[in-house]
């Protein structure tokens, strides 16, 4: 799964461990789920798009072919 989650932290000046501490999860998740290498569970990709005030398909978009 492709994100914009790097794109949309770093525009609101927030650090990986900012970002982190607010959704409640471990510094590496965020770096795990901003390289892609972790797909976060929906109900932490609903938060995360809340907490930036995106739609969740505005910050992750599905690289699998339909």
């Amino acid at each position: 799964m492709k994100n914009r989650l790097k794109e949309l932290r770093a525009a609101r000046g927030w650090s990986q461990a900012a970002l982190a501490e607010k959704l409640g999860v471990s510094r590496q998740s965020i770096i795990a789920i901003e390289t892609g290498r972790f797909d976060p569970s929906l109900p932490l990709a609903f938060r995360i798009a809340r907490l930036l005030g995106e739609p969740i398909e505005s910050v992750f978009e599905d690289d699998e072919p339909a």
